[in-house]
């Protein structure tokens, strides 16, 4: 009988200890199942979740890694389009008519720094060091100086794309279109006076009266030459577009013509012989625009003739700086629309993961305060025992039994 009461004892108290360090396990890893053996249809409810946790995980992030890069593009955007804004104040503080030489050699420099400003913020990097504009080829700067202040871009076109969602990818690299592919002039033409006209006509591209003979005229190749000669009446015009006439009639200080879909002004007094070559728009990187205008604006002094000669490319450099700007506000859209997907993702992804959380939590996790309760009671059932033994074994009948 002694011995079976040691033997009922000691299998108690084994049993309530394995119960002591399965509750103390469950409250330092807050799991109540941990291995399969102990709830097979649980554990692995939880496994599954969790893969799915980690995979949203690493799509977290990535959309940082994205959101970081493409908000400093971003911010880089937003200081070229303010740049543009500041050239923009200086060519119509220009064209105003008011600027004496020495201001203009003073807004000259302006323009050159813009120009070097533009560089800087072409050749942005990441916090990684990798060049924010250069596509495929981040390694290097993107924007060069050459000879004669020229920008040459050593970038490329590249795009990397990253899935942010399922089914849902974003790009992870942005390249120079943005300050290489503006188009000249109004995106459609572009004006140049002839160096030997002798008045003082300005000839301006003011608008488009249709957009289908407009693309038509942007996508060819054949200029439109306009000859200024004298009528019987007063001043005509002629356009010709190789080698036929296309177009003819008066000329008026402030009055229009239209050609090809576009809608031209003639401001000043024109002089028979004078002439105006209007060219299909093409790429013009932002680089060139701001070294033309520089190199415009420090040669408007001369001849009444010379300076409408200059106020007709100050005009169509004008006309490509909105081009520039409505690209950079494109630009900025764009990467502005991404980064909202971006961040629609991740908040999706972040509730995903705290629902997940619960079913691991549901599957195999362990209660806490419950553990922590039922901890208590075992240790003091098995110190209760343990004093019980002691007094039971210290009985003199005890010792018979």
């Amino acid at each position: 009988m002694q011995s079976s009461f040691y033997t009922n004892f000691s299998s108690g108290v084994a049993a309530q200890e394995t119960q002591l360090a399965t509750l103390q396990q469950q409250i330092s890893t807050g799991l109540a199942v941990q291995t399969p053996d102990q709830n097979p249809a649980a554990f692995q409810t939880a496994t599954l979740a969790n893969d799915q946790i980690n995979a949203l995980s690493n799509n977290i992030n990535t959309q940082a890694t994205i959101q970081t890069q493409l908000g400093s593009v971003n911010d880089v955007y937003h200081s070229v389009s303010t740049l543009f804004n500041n050239v923009q104040s200086v060519l119509e503080q220009v064209l105003n008519g008011t600027t004496n030489q020495q201001n203009l050699q003073s807004l000259g420099t302006q323009i050159q720094a813009a120009q070097q400003q533009l560089v800087g913020l072409g050749n942005t990097s990441s916090a990684n060091g990798t060049y924010l504009f250069g596509g495929s080829r981040g390694s290097i700067p993107p924007f060069q100086t050459g000879p004669n202040q020229s920008v040459l871009y050593l970038g490329d076109g590249g795009q990397s794309q990253a899935a942010i969602a399922p089914d849902v990818s974003a790009s992870t690299i942005a390249n120079g279109d943005a300050f290489t592919s503006g188009l000249s002039g109004n995106g459609f033409a572009s004006v140049a006076a002839s160096s030997t006209n002798s008045g003082t006509g300005v000839l301006i591209a003011q608008g488009i009266t249709n957009p289908v003979a407009a693309a038509a005229f942007q996508a060819g190749s054949s200029p439109i030459t306009l000859s200024i000669a004298a009528g019987s009446s007063g001043l005509t015009y002629t356009a010709s577009q190789s080698g036929s006439t296309i177009s003819s009639g008066a000329v008026t200080d402030g009055g229009s013509i239209q050609l090809s879909g576009l809608n031209f002004q003639i401001n000043g007094t024109a002089a028979a012989g004078d002439s105006f070559t209007i060219s299909p728009s093409r790429p013009q990187s932002s680089f060139t625009l701001l070294q033309n205008i520089y190199n415009n604006m420090t040669s408007i002094a001369g001849t009444p003739a010379q300076a409408a000669q200059t106020r007709t490319a100050l005009n169509d450099n004008l006309a490509s700086l909105a081009q520039y700007q409505q690209t950079i506000l494109t630009a900025q859209a764009q990467t502005g629309v991404t980064l909202q997907a971006i961040a629609n993702a991740a908040t999706s992804d972040a509730n995903q993961q705290t629902s997940l959380q619960s079913t691991v939590q549901n599957a195999v996790g362990a209660n806490t305060a419950t553990a922590i309760t039922q901890l208590d009671q075992t240790s003091t059932a098995i110190q209760a025992a343990m004093k019980a033994f002691a007094s039971v074994q210290s009985l003199d009948l005890f010792k018979y039994l």
